[in-house]
C-alpha cells in the first residue's frame, strides 16, 4: 500500500492508489472493508458497513494509515477513537453554532464487535499509545472508567463545594473539587453499565444525556444536603460491546428516550491476523504525537466555528435529505429513525472536528464530506445492528433466544422464569408468540403429556 502525502489544507480525493490492495486484508467476506467501498452501499453481501475513503481525510487520515499495518484493529475504530479522544483533549473552548445551541467537540462512539475478538480493545490501546505520547497529563488524569452510577460521573468533575462555617458565618471550602473538566469515558465493558442504568433510581443514561448536550450546562446530583454539581464539563464517551450484547440490552426504552441517539455506532471486526503482533516504530509514533499536540494547541485558541460558503451546498443538500419528510417516511423505520434521529448535529460535530484536526475555524468542503462519510458508516452500522428488530421487544427478545441462546427450543415455562425472570404477563407473551408463529419466524411442537391435564409445547426458530 502506497501512503498519500497528507496536505491539511487541501481535500484529500484518494486515500489510497487505486491499484493497492485493500488495507486490511484480501478476504472481504471476513474483513468487511474494502478501499474504494462507498458506505451507502454497505460494501457486503452481508450488508456489514463500509467506511468511505472521504473520512480517512486530514491528519484523522494520516494516523490510521500510520496504524492500519502494524495492527488487528479495524480502520473504522481507529478513526473514530481517535476523533473522540481529539475532540475531548481540546476542551470546552470552540463550538459550533446551531439551532441556538453550542455544540462542542465531545462525541460519545459505540464500537460494536462482531464477536469478542473483534480487536475492539486493540483498537482503543493503539489510539491510547498515540495519546500517551501527544498529552501524558491528560491521558493519565483525564480518562476514566468504570460507570457506577451518575453521581459517580459528576464526581469525576465536580465543582469545589463550599459550607458555611457556623462560627464565622463565613463559607469555607471543603472540597476543592476538579480544575480540569474534560474527562473522557472508556467503558471496555458497555454491557455491565448497560446492566446499571436498568436499576431503579439510577440516572447514568440522564445525565449522560446532558453530558452530550452540554446545554444547559450544570450537572447536579439531585440531593437536599452536599449536592454535587459540575458546571461546564466536557464529557466525551468510547465505549465497546459485542452485537450480541447490545441488542440484547439496549432496550427499547434507551432507543426511544434519546440516549440510543447520542452515540455514533461503529461495527467492528478484525482487519487482519498478524501472527507476531505488528511493531510501529517509536519515531512514527513520535511524529504522529507531534502533529496531534499541534492540532490540540492551534484548536484551544479557537471559539466559534462557522461553515464556509463552499461548504454549505453540500450541508444544505444532506441536510434536506435526513429532515424532509419523505426522506425519513422512506430511510428507516420506527426504531432505526430514533437511533438516527440527531443527525444533523452529530455531522456538525464530527465536521468540527476535522476542522480543528486542520487548525481551521471554517468547517470547509472536506470537513464536511469527510464528516457524512463517517455519519453514514455509523447509520450503516446502526441499521445492520437493529434493522430486524420490531417495536415488540417481547418479540424480539423471544426471537433472539431461540435463534441464538436456545435452538434446542424453549417452553411457555422456561421463557417466564429464565428468559423474562417472572417479569412478564401471561397473555402478553400470548400475544407475542402468536405474533411470531404468524409471521413464520417460529413454530410450536406439542409435547406428549405425561398424566393429566393440557399437553405441553415447545417453541422452535425456523
Amino acid at each position: 500500500m502506497k501512503t498519500t502525502t497528507f496536505d491539511h489544507g487541501d481535500y484529500v480525493e484518494k486515500l489510497y492508489e487505486p491499484d493497492d490492495p485493500p488495507p486490511v486484508g484480501n478476504d472481504k467476506a471476513t474483513n468487511g472493508h474494502a478501499a474504494g467501498a462507498t458506505a451507502a452501499s454497505a460494501g457486503h453481501t452481508d450488508g456489514w458497513p463500509v467506511l468511505d475513503k472521504a473520512a480517512y481525510y486530514g491528519l484523522a487520515g494520516e494516523v490510521v494509515v500510520a496504524l492500519l499495518p502494524e495492527t488487528e484493529a479495524d480502520p473504522a475504530a481507529l478513526l473514530l477513537q481517535y476523533l473522540a479522544s481529539f475532540g475531548n483533549m481540546v476542551g470546552r473552548k470552540p463550538f459550533v453554532w446551531w439551532a441556538s445551541v453550542k455544540h462542542y467537540p465531545n462525541i460519545f462512539v459505540l464500537i460494536i464487535g462482531r464477536t469478542s475478538r473483534s480487536r475492539k480493545g486493540t483498537s482503543a490501546q493503539n489510539i491510547r499509545v498515540v495519546m500517551e505520547r501527544t498529552d501524558p497529563d491528560w491521558v493519565r488524569e483525564n480518562i476514566k472508567s468504570g460507570i457506577t452510577s451518575g453521581e459517580g460521573i459528576i464526581e469525576m468533575v465536580r465543582d469545589a463545594r463550599y459550607e458555611m462555617n457556623k462560627k464565622t458565618q463565613t463559607l469555607v471550602c471543603v472540597d476543592s473539587g476538579v480544575f480540569d473538566k474534560r474527562l473522557l469515558l472508556d467503558e471496555r465493558e458497555f454491557s455491565s453499565s448497560l446492566n446499571k442504568m436498568k436499576q431503579d433510581a439510577n440516572i447514568v443514561s440522564q445525565i449522560l444525556r446532558e453530558a452530550w448536550d452540554c446545554s444547559p450546562p450544570i450537572l447536579a446530583k439531585r440531593a437536599k444536603y452536599n449536592a454535587s454539581v459540575s458546571t461546564e464539563p466536557l464529557i466525551s464517551m468510547v465505549a465497546h460491546i459485542t452485537m450480541d450484547e447490545l441488542r440484547q440490552k439496549l432496550d427499547k426504552l434507551a432507543i426511544t428516550d434519546g440516549f440510543g441517539n447520542r452515540f455514533l455506532y461503529s461495527c467492528t471486526d478484525r482487519s487482519k491476523l498478524l501472527p507476531f503482533g505488528g511493531d510501529l516504530e517509536v519515531v512514527a509514533l513520535d511524529a504522529l504525537a507531534t502533529k496531534t499536540r499541534l492540532a490540540v494547541q492551534a484548536a484551544q485558541q479557537l471559539g466559534r466555528i462557522t461553515m464556509a460558503d463552499s461548504a454549505k451546498p453540500r450541508w444544505e443538500k444532506f441536510y434536506r435529505s435526513i429532515e424532509e419528510p419523505t426522506a425519513r417516511t422512506q430511510r428507516t423505520a420506527e426504531l432505526i429513525d430514533h437511533l438516527t434521529a440527531r443527525a444533523a448535529p452529530q455531522v456538525l460535530r464530527l465536521a468540527m472536528l476535522y476542522a480543528l484536526l486542520d487548525g481551521s475555524s471554517q468547517m470547509m468542503l472536506p470537513h464536511v464530506e469527510a464528516a457524512i462519510a463517517v455519519w453514514q458508516f455509523c447509520e450503516a452500522s446502526a441499521r445492520y445492528i437493529f434493522s430486524d428488530l420490531s417495536n415488540d421487544r417481547i418479540a424480539d427478545t423471544i426471537l433472539r433466544e431461540l435463534e441464538i441462546i436456545r435452538p434446542d427450543g424453549l417452553s411457555r415455562r422456561d421463557m417466564i422464569r429464565n428468559v423474562f425472570g417472572g417479569h412478564i404477563h401471561a397473555y402478553d407473551l400470548s400475544c407475542a408468540l402468536r405474533k411470531l408463529e404468524a409471521a413464520g419466524k417460529i413454530r410450536r411442537q406439542k409435547q406428549q403429556s405425561n398424566g393429566p391435564g393440557r399437553p405441553g409445547e415447545m417453541w422452535f426458530a425456523n
